[in-house]
């Protein structure tokens, strides 16, 4: 089912996500089943199958909530008037939020997104909504942008921070004369970089 159905108690609802965020506070979703998370919640199994239909369902929810958290974090950096420093302050959020819960952030990533249904409308729209927020910040910066240049761009963007943070998530961004390359510092430049060029081209300020 996309959601819970509509007889099943939202509170129980309410502790399985409590409860799957205690579990990724400390170990990977991997380690965690259906068996032991209705150990950890009080119920059987089979109560959580007919809440959710699947395990994999149950997950998506959990991938619904990171999202929203996403969301959270970066909407009040939507006030910063700059656009240059909206979008570093936007990478650096992300690249702070995967620090912070990594095997929450994980597994948005490890897990296939909802293909159909409620489940998967509400991923597309919470994930567009993201993505908007860059693009319209790109579109402040560099007015002559247009919509799908603009798309385009805050893909390719969000694509170089989303690889710069799982390398460093990783460890494998390399050294320097013996000290670990930084990843809020190589963020800083890839974003210096993006906007210097932007920047300049034509019909740029």
């Amino acid at each position: 089912m996309a959601r819970p159905r509509q007889h099943a108690p939202e509170a129980l609802h309410a502790q399985v996500m409590a409860a799957c965020d205690a579990w990724l506070q400390d170990q990977p979703v991997h380690t965690l089943s259906l068996r032991s998370l209705a150990r950890d919640v009080g119920c059987a199994p089979s109560t959580l199958l007919k809440l959710y239909g699947s395990f994999g369902n149950l997950l998506q929810h959990v991938n619904l909530e990171s999202l929203a958290r996403l969301r959270t974090a970066i909407d009040p950096l939507l006030d910063e008037q700059l656009p240059e420093a909206r979008l570093k302050a936007l990478a650096m959020a992300y690249w702070q939020f995967a620090r912070d819960d990594a095997y929450r952030w994980q597994l948005l990533f490890d897990y296939p997104l909802a293909q159909e249904g409620d489940l998967d409308r509400r991923q597309s729209d919470m994930i567009e909504a993201l993505f908007l927020r860059v693009e319209n910040t790109l579109k402040e910066y560099q007015p002559a942008l247009g919509d799908l240049e603009a798309r385009r761009l805050g893909r390719t963007l969000w694509g170089s921070v989303h690889g710069l943070v799982q390398l460093g998530l990783n460890e494998r961004l390399g050294y320097w004369q013996s000290e670990p390359l930084e990843v809020d510092e190589l963020l800083d430049q890839l974003l210096s970089t993006l906007l210097a060029g932007l920047k300049a081209r034509p019909g740029g300020s």
